[in-house]
């Protein structure tokens, strides 16, 4: 990693942030301690980020985590993959899918929509733009309002992985955590 964790943070409201991260996933996580102990004023906005994603998207919750999952393994962000397999467990969803993403064009286990939502977030996190014939596709299998989300989605998992890959963050061992908990 390329700069220093705050260990022991000052500030009210960070200190509260690692209580929550400590509750919520077994740990302090790292992007937590080096990115946001250092500008405090995003912790209130990553907050109301994770409370979107935990409630506040009709798309459905698998969808949602391959949707990620595709963009932070195209990103190749192993803090992300960690934790979105952690979620992923927590939620108690099927992670052997998350594992076949690289045969989703041929694996019957995907949907029809699952394939379209996949290609459009690959072409997207990989050229910035997407195809007609990507975009059609999409739009054979969700609504409006489920393609904004899945662009959002596909957005806010390279804002996540812009913060770690750089600062080469990397797996808090979120997984391993989740599963032992699942377990217990």
């Amino acid at each position: 990693m390329r700069i220093a964790t705050v260990e022991k943070p000052k500030s009210l409201m960070v200190r509260f942030a690692y209580w929550m991260s400590r509750r919520k996933l077994g740990k302090v996580m790292t992007p937590l301690k080096a990115v946001y102990a250092r500008i405090p004023r995003t912790i209130p906005v990553e907050y109301g980020i994770m409370r979107v994603l935990e409630s506040g998207l009709s798309l459905d919750r698998s969808v949602q985590f391959l949707v990620q999952h595709q963009v932070a393994s195209i990103n190749g962000c192993g803090f992300c993959i960690d934790i979105g397999r952690a979620m992923a467990v927590g939620y108690r969803l099927d992670v052997t899918k998350l594992e076949a993403l690289g045969e989703y064009r041929v694996d019957p286990r995907f949907t029809d929509a699952e394939r379209a939502a996949l290609a459009y977030v690959e072409e997207a996190t990989r050229h910035k733009r997407v195809s007609d014939a990507t975009f059609a596709e999409l739009r054979l299998q969700f609504d409006e309002d489920a393609i904004a989300q899945i662009t959002w989605l596909c957005a806010l998992e390279n804002y996540f992985n812009l913060i770690n890959l750089p600062l080469e963050i990397e797996s808090d061992g979120l997984c391993a955590i989740a599963e032992r908990r699942k377990a217990a």
